[in-house]
């Protein structure tokens, strides 16, 4: 009703104006970020070695295959998820926010004509994409950990599917409580799973120390060399080490850029790399591990307690993506490509840390269906990774912009580090394009759907807004009719919400028309969205005195933050009378669906349905229930 979008621009050479944590509160961050962030690839050893092994598209456990293997997972951690995502990728952030969808708001106010289109479509499709992923990661995960019960006793298979439910369910119900309070309760847990990790891996190394020899980019090539086709479609169960490095970037804003490098230089990236160096150096002696080389890490007196451990860290794994996931919905309702929906701030400190009850429950409903459906994380990870290579490939198209508009680099630099990785990402995107026909189809029809939701909703919005401004009439207009038509002036104040800072707003064109009533203090208010995740405070409100006791506001909010009216008109810039008799005037617009030339049928049906399950505005921007007036329009599409 009230959300328009437009340009804004990030402070800084590269987009920061996010604080430099220090000392106890930067411990306490690099743990909650443990608990959060790397949850999702602090898992993939559960499964990644396993499925280049045993998959559809495994290669057999000699000597040679292992140290290739093993190589493409040193140098895909090392280029993929430290170079490209660590080094490069998280200084592109928008005031502090990552994700691509910051990611595109950051670029669009910097290109313009098809490129400005090509950007909106690329940001819209990759964070439609990264809900597909937010469905199967839980999924992989916990069955990835459950299934150590095969390892231990054969007849404990027939409850790997319903004990992973139950923990899934679990789980999301488990997220109300916000990223703050659950990472505060799983750093620790994860701390110790990345240690174990490292303790087994580093255990299994010593026995073998010649799995060390991997480093060397030789194996990889000799790998290829030597198994040809086989050898690339390996590469779709490798990219599974670096599934996480997009959930990363997504979480920027909840922890920031420090705690989360920290986190991987000192304890994530060294811990994985030494288990998967451990998980071949026991394939290099016993080639049978390979069904599950990582349970069998471990000695048999240790599965247990890892099983409890893996499991912990499995639900752990879900919260990356999850939390992503809610930081993806805000920004695309404030940028009004989603409908309204309820969120929830989980922390006081930390604004950048919410849940959304809407996008949890139907995350919880899609991944228990897969979990069913699929029945075993090598069933899922056939669909895993082909809506993350094309998301990451997106990454860094969008990338390049900002080498170029926003860092000033030249065209030479900016093209070759995009090549660069434009050559990894296409490696992976091959690989994992022939998953689909075996799963594949399915993340991409869930970023299909959503992508359809998305460019519905915008389309819809835009008609819309064009329907309310035929009506619309200018507001000299409409004070010459106060004084020509009788009226009468009624004491006390009234806020009407209009979309469009110009004319006069519907509801109160309505209004006078039928009642032939104004407020002797009457506040025409505008909420604008900029594309910037924060807008400073000085520049929140304009104010602007009109005649006949009218003022305009105008706020500004950025797509991380959530407008408040109440808290807005208690500055002190925007003086009324007190709030206590302050009457809010809404125009409730109900979508009759026609379709024609500018939206079909069956989109305008969609776009109705969305209108008419949209949170309330009263919710949204925190507006009493108790003395709101809705004026009701009905408008055609």
């Amino acid at each position: 009703m009230i959300e328009t979008a437009s340009e804004g621009t990030a402070d800084g050479p590269h987009g920061h104006t996010q604080e430099h944590p220090t000392g106890r509160r930067l411990f306490g961050l690099c743990m909650a970020a443990l608990g959060v962030v790397y949850g999702d690839i602090g898992t993939s050893p559960l499964y990644a070695v396993r499925e280049c092994f045993t998959g559809p598209h495994k290669v057999d456990v000699v000597a040679s295959n292992i140290l290739g293997v093993l190589s493409l997972i040193f140098w895909a951690l090392v280029l993929v998820v430290t170079v490209k995502y660590h080094v490069y990728v998280l200084r592109a952030d928008n005031r502090g926010e990552g994700g691509i969808m910051a990611l595109m708001a950051l670029v669009r106010g910097k290109v313009d004509g098809r490129a400005r289109t090509a950007v909106l479509w690329l940001g819209l499709f990759g964070a439609a994409l990264l809900y597909a992923d937010g469905v199967l990661t839980p999924a992989i995960s916990v069955l990835g950990a459950i299934e150590g019960l095969e390892v231990l006793n054969p007849l404990f298979g027939q409850y790997v599917v319903p004990f992973s439910v139950v923990i899934l369910i679990g789980l999301f119900f488990f997220q109300s409580r916000g990223t703050a309070g659950i990472g505060a309760i799983f750093g620790p847990v994860i701390l110790v799973w990345f240690s174990t990790l490292a303790l087994l891996g580093i255990a299994s190394i010593s026995r073998h120390p010649s799995v060390l020899a991997a480093v060397d980019p030789r194996h990889a090539w000799r790998f290829f060399a030597d198994n040809g086709v086989p050898g690339f479609l390996v590469l779709g169960a490798v990219f599974l080490v670096a599934t996480g490095g997009e959930a990363l970037y997504a979480d920027l804003g909840h922890f920031g850029e420090r705690p989360i490098q920290l986190d991987w230089f000192c304890l994530v990236g060294p811990s994985l790399l030494l288990n998967y160096f451990g998980q071949g150096a026991l394939l290099l002696s016993e080639p049978q591990a390979a069904q599950n080389p990582f349970y069998l890490l471990a000695p048999e007196w240790g599965r247990y307690p890892l099983l409890v451990l893996a499991t912990m860290a499995a639900i752990i794994a879900s919260q990356a993506i999850i939390s992503g996931a809610f930081s993806v919905t805000r920004q695309a309702v404030q940028l009004g490509y989603l409908p309204r929906v309820a969120v929830t701030h989980t922390s006081e400190s930390q604004i950048g840390q919410i849940y959304v009850p809407a996008v949890n429950w139907l995350l919880m409903v899609a991944t228990i269906g897969v979990v069913v459906g699929f029945r075993s994380s090598s069933n899922v990870a056939s669909a895993y990774g082909v809506a993350l290579t094309t998301t990451m490939l997106i990454t860094t198209l969008l990338a390049f912009v900002v080498t170029r508009r926003l860092w000033g680099w030249s065209l030479w630099l900016a093209g070759t580090v995009t090549a660069t990785f434009m050559v990894l990402d296409l490696a992976f995107f091959g690989a994992t394009m022939v998953k689909v026909f075996a799963g594949g189809w399915f993340p991409l029809a869930v970023g299909a759907a959503i992508l359809l939701v998305m460019t519905t909703w915008q389309r819809g919005r835009e008609l819309l807004a064009e329907r309310i401004q035929e009506g619309i009439v200018p507001l000299e207009d409409f004070f010459e009719l106060m004084h020509v038509e009788p009226t009468t002036r009624v004491p006390g104040a009234a806020v009407f919400m209009a979309s469009n800072p110009e004319g006069t707003p519907l509801a109160l064109m309505n209004n006078f028309l039928h009642n032939h009533t104004v407020h002797e203090r009457v506040v025409l208010l505008t909420i604008q969205t900029e594309e910037v995740p924060y807008v400073d405070e000085e520049k929140r409100v304009t104010v602007k005195p009109l005649r006949d006791g009218f003022v305009r506001f105008i706020a500004r909010y950025g797509f991380m933050e959530s407008p408040d009216v109440m808290a807005l008109l208690k500055r002190q810039e925007t003086p009324l009378p007190s709030l206590e008799y302050t009457t809010f005037i809404l125009g409730h617009e109900t979508v009759i669906a026609e379709g024609g030339s500018s939206l079909w049928s069956w989109r305008a049906i969609l776009f109705a349905f969305l209108s008419r399950n949209a949170t309330r505005p009263t919710a949204y921007f925190n507006i009493p229930s108790r003395r709101v007036l809705e004026i009701g329009t009905q408008i055609s599409i």
